[in-house]
């Protein structure tokens, strides 16, 4: 049976310290969630999620998205102090899904289902592949924002939803910075998400167990 592809590391534009202080367990630039590393880049100012390694894929011209072949073993990360268990889903936003979805799916990328129908970001439809232990999201991105104005533009990493047992604890270690929790789109789930000011970087949501999206 062929392997299906599994994210190894994300590069993200960020502070070490605006992390830790955030309640994660970092370790010079290198924070382990679950089975993927994240490597902080200090570069001064809030960025995104820049670079990902992926193994197992059978092309890295994805896309648009700046990707590395990887052979590492997967991270065996514990709980973080504010949490964290490990990575619930990757987001992926794209001005034509459609596209996106034939590039992944050419590369091995083990697609799940699609959704249609609104959501609470505004996207009329997602796309669910399953990478290991993860989920990758991939919304089309909403009409009237700069992404879907450049329906020739690239995919990019948007953001990330890390699994906890419950939002008390991320709570506590965020305090103003945590937004309300709301009902989840899988039922039974609840989500949280930080606000842009943290300086986290990429967009971060917190979300309790239950049965996932795939």
């Amino acid at each position: 049976m062929t392997p299906q592809p599994t994210v190894d590391e994300l590069l993200i534009a960020a502070v070490s310290d605006v992390w830790r202080a955030a309640g994660f367990d970092v370790q010079g630039d290198l924070c382990e969630v679950g089975t993927v590393r994240l490597r902080l880049e200090d570069v001064g100012a809030r960025g995104g999620i820049t670079h990902w390694s992926v193994r197992d894929a059978t092309s890295l011209d994805l896309d648009g998205l700046d990707t590395a072949a990887s052979d590492a073993a997967p991270a065996a990360a514990g709980a973080h102090p504010n949490g964290t268990l490990s990575i619930d889903h990757l987001v992926g936003i794209t001005p034509d899904l459609d596209r996106t979805l034939a590039v992944l799916k050419d590369a091995g990328f083990d697609l799940r289902r699609v959704r249609e129908g609104e959501t609470p970001g505004g996207s009329r439809r997602q796309a669910f592949f399953r990478m290991g232990e993860l989920i990758l999201e991939v919304v089309q991105a909403p009409e009237g924002t700069k992404i879907a104005a450049d329906p020739n533009g690239p995919a990019r990493l948007w953001g990330i939803s890390f699994l906890v047992e419950d939002l008390a604890t991320p709570a506590a270690a965020l305090g103003e910075w945590l937004g309300e929790p709301r009902d989840a789109v899988q039922p039974g789930r609840r989500i949280a998400t930080v606000a842009s000011e943290a300086g986290l970087g990429p967009a971060i949501a917190f979300m309790t167990p239950g049965r996932g999206a795939v």
